[in-house]
This record gives C-alpha cells, structure tokens and sequence, in this order.
C-alpha cells in the first residue's frame, strides 16, 4: 500500500485546475474548492475536500489507495469553508441567524438541538423524528431578545420576582461548551450528551453583583428521555451568600390544547398571577384549559404528567430539587399582543416548567445547587378518564 502527502490547497492549485498523481486527483469542487479524488483500478472512487485538522487519512480498504492530507493553515481559515465541528457526543453547527447550536443524535434515533445562546434546548424529536417542544414560527434568534419556545433558562430570576428584566439574563447569554467539566454524575450512561457553562460578564455582575458558575449538562437517554441537569456554584470571593430563583421554562408541544390534561397537581396550592399572586386550591381532578393559565403550584410531586388526548401521547415530566411547577398558556387575546408568538400558536403549545420559586435557592461561598429535569414520552390509548393517573404519576 502506497502513502503519500499531497500538497496543500494553494500549491496543488496554483499551476492548473487539475492536479494528478498515481494516487489521486486534486480539482476544483463546489465553489471553487480543492477537492481530492481517488480511484481504484476496479473502478471505486471517493472524493475529499479540504478542511481543518492535523492530519486526515482518506483510504479505500484492501485495494492499496491511501493518502494523507496535512493542513497548516489556521481554523479560520478552515471554518469558513466548513459549516459544523463534530465530537464523539455532539456536533456544532450553524443555526437561525448564523448561531451556533449544538446537535445531539442518540444511537436509536431521537435527538435534541441546544443554541449556545442561551443555552437553550430549541428541539427534542424522538426516534420517529416526531418533533416534542414547542416553537414560535416567529420567534426571533437575534440577541438579545431570548428564543420563544423549547426550554429557556429563567435565572437567577424567575418572572419579574426582583429587580432584574424578566426571567433573568442566562437565556439571553451565550454560553460555552465545556469539554472538561468536573465529575457530573447521571443516572444514564448516554453518550449523546454535551456540558455548556456560563460565567458572569462585567455587565452581569454590575445588575447582580455575585460571582457564579452555572453548568449545564443536556442527554439523550436510550428511551428518547431528554435530561437536562443544571449545577450552580456560589463563587464569590467576599463571602457573600446570594440567592435566586430558577425555572426549566418547558414549552411542550400539543395537538389542541383543549383536549389537553394535565395530573398531578390536584389538591395542590398555587399562586395565581392573573390574580396578582393571590394563593388558591386547585379543586379538580385534573388540569384542563379553556382560558388562559399562569400559575405557580407551590410543593408539588417530583412526577407530572401531560395527556394529550388527541396524539395518544402522555409526556412524562420527572423533577429533582425543583419543588415548584409553572403551568402556563397565553390564550388568544395576549398571543396577539406578543410579536414573537403567532396569534394562534396558543392552540398547539403548553408549558409545564420545573421552578424553585416560592422559597429561592441560598448559596453560601463554594456550595453548589443541582436541579435535574427529566422528560420522557408513553403512548396511551385512552380516552378522558380511561387512565388511572396513579400509574403515570406514582408508577415506574
């Protein structure tokens, strides 16, 4: 077998359109990139195009065909020819607007898109490419206005709950991907997964003054299961404590929102902000809509469940250090007054949010806070009533 370097790009271009050796081929491909082409004297061919890496083997196994590209130039001079980076866990590649965004694919076909501006989840299909969140046909991926849809990240304030702008500035912060984090144990021995982390900027700490590392881990499970595990560590140096709030904002997609349900929230207590915070009882056996909702249930089970009656489908929504839960949906008179919310969006949408709100999260210098969010999808062939919620809510 036969191994030769080829020349770089400029060089092997330089002197005419096509460059030929025993081994291969350079010529020009798609807009007027070098490309190298091998053929086998049975007849097989590839082709390689020129991108950024230290070394790249290309080789037709078992008919002698091998070459090694070497590239010297720089990787920006390699990205611009080159959409997307891939690791063993994850590809990054270019989203709305030219933003970067992160693509996990797990073995068994599901998959979930997160943009590192804000670090938010913006897609979640299972192995039937069947699309699970919610997304505005409107909404705007230009900073710093934060994405309507998928799963926001509202902290170090939920809602207009202090003095900062609504929800808080890490869904409108870009974040970065963190290939060495330290030890994150999961219950999933996944291999789609990817570690982002955000730390403050000047600006953050003149509007909240506190040093921080918030890390995030997102993970497909072999089920299709969508596991987003958040870490906040306190790391001021002046020994100061701070405290915040925090919701998983979990935009779920539905069929027809009237023949939604949601269990496992009866019988709770919850703030409604309709009614300026004013506290009540949920009375029904059940959630189901007709208006619109927003509410905050206070001390509510590590399990929810949501029905949608018309797919067949109930979403499973499991919770960790997360006592709150937010239900939420705009109806048609506020999705009118909303520019990045179609005006009959409402119908197809529901949020469910994993929150810690009611009592805010302390952290003294050096602890850390963990809040997990789970998510997951049974098929149901039921009707309304025809499901027993004990086996949705308290089951396996």
């Amino acid at each position: 077998m036969s191994t030769e370097k080829i020349p770089s790009p400029a060089s092997a271009s330089s002197s005419s359109s096509s460059t030929t050796s025993s081994n291969y081929e350079v010529s020009k491909g798609f807009n007027g990139l070098d490309k190298v082409i091998l053929r086998d004297a049975r007849g097989s061919s590839a082709e390689c195009r020129f991108g950024f890496a230290k070394s790249i083997f290309v080789a037709i196994v078992g008919w002698g065909v091998l070459i090694s590209i070497a590239f010297t130039g720089s990787p920006a001079s390699a990205s611009s020819s080159s959409s997307s980076t891939t690791s063993s866990n994850y590809e990054v590649s270019k989203g709305f607007n030219g933003l970067d965004k992160v693509i996990l694919r797990h073995a068994r076909g599901s998959s979930a898109e997160v943009y590192l501006y804000g670090g938010q989840v913006t897609s979640w299909k299972n192995d039937q490419a069947e699309e699970l969140l919610f997304l505005s046909s409107k909404a705007i991926f230009k900073p710093p206005k934060a994405i309507r849809g998928g799963i926001p990240l509202c902290f170090p304030q939920f809602s207009n709950l202090g003095p900062l702008d609504s929800h808080g500035f890490a869904r409108n912060r870009f974040w970065t991907i963190d290939d060495n984090p330290p030890p994150f144990p999961t219950n999933t021995s996944s291999k789609a997964f990817v570690d982002l982390i955000l730390k403050p900027s000047e600006d953050d700490i003149k509007i909240w003054p506190h040093s921080f590392e918030f890390r995030l881990r997102v993970a497909l499970g072999p089920g299709g299961e969508l596991m987003l595990t958040s870490r906040i560590r306190n790391t001021n140096n002046d020994g100061k404590p701070f405290s915040f709030t925090f919701a998983y904002h979990t935009y779920f997609s539905v069929s027809d929102i009237s023949e939604v349900r949601v269990e496992g929230l009866e019988t709770l207590d919850y703030l409604d902000n309709l009614q300026k915070r004013k506290r009540f009882t949920e009375q029904g056996d059940a959630l189901t809509f007709e208006s619109e909702v927003d509410r905050i249930y206070l001390s509510t089970p590590t399990k929810i469940a949501i029905l949608d009656h018309e797919k067949k489908r109930t979403f499973v929504l499991r919770k960790d250090g997360l006592p709150d839960s937010v239900v939420w949906n705009p109806w048609d008179k506020k999705a009118k007054s909303m520019p990045d919310f179609g005006d009959d969006e409402y119908k197809h949408m529901l949020c469910v949010e994993a929150a810690a709100i009611e009592k805010p999260i302390t952290l003294k210098p050096g602890e850390e806070w963990k809040g997990r969010l789970e998510l997951s999808t049974v098929p149901s062939s039921y009707r309304s009533g025809q499901l027993d919620p004990r086996k949705v809510i308290h089951g396996s």
